[in-house]
């Protein structure tokens, strides 16, 4: 950033820090508004060249993007509730299928632990975060061709360490026991 938009940023900043705080705490609890205003200005830092320069003009469009970031922080809330909701409706005692299911689980992990922080990030923003391919490229700065190649690449060598995995379990219960 340069000299001046930096200046431009901490005038911003002292100017209307304490007014986006009251806005944010007026809508939530105390440290989720320190949290919402802390976000709202690194968006204003990354976006500097979209505030908007005349008088009186910069606070509503503070205002605006914290209100997204109240938005987007009570979704993340809500959808750690619904999570909390299903976890708890579970059964607590196992079935027999869960077992199986725990197996798979852990060679998951195992397999996961095996990729490269590369292949996981792209399988991660598929799987995890539900992007697009478009949405999935824009995040990880390349073209959603780009990115579908690379999740085509990590899915394979995902697919080849649970290949990898299943082998050494069945290699394991074909061995003869050793007695001693």
């Amino acid at each position: 950033m340069r000299p001046a938009s930096e200046e431009r940023f901490r005038s911003l900043y002292a100017a209307h820090y304490d007014d986006v705080l009251r806005f944010a705490r007026r809508r939530t609890d105390p440290a989720s508004a320190d949290d919402v205003v802390a976000e709202t200005f690194v968006v204003a830092w990354r976006r500097a060249d979209d505030v908007p320069d005349r008088p009186g003009e910069a606070l509503p469009w503070l205002y605006a993007v914290a209100r997204l970031c109240l938005l987007n922080a009570t979704r993340g809330d809500n959808r750690q509730r619904a999570v909390a909701v299903r976890l708890a409706a579970r059964p607590a005692e196992p079935r027999r299928e869960e077992a199986d299911t725990v197996g798979d689980r852990l060679e998951m992990a195992d397999a996961w632990q095996r990729l490269t922080p590369g292949e996981q990030e792209v399988l991660a923003l598929a799987v995890w975060e539900d992007l697009t391919s478009p949405q999935a490229g824009r995040v990880l700065g390349i073209s959603a061709a780009a990115y579908r190649l690379r999740l085509t690449r990590a899915r394979r060598a995902l697919a080849r360490h649970l290949d990898h995995s299943l082998a050494l379990a069945a290699a394991r219960a074909l061995a003869p026991e050793v007695s001693s």
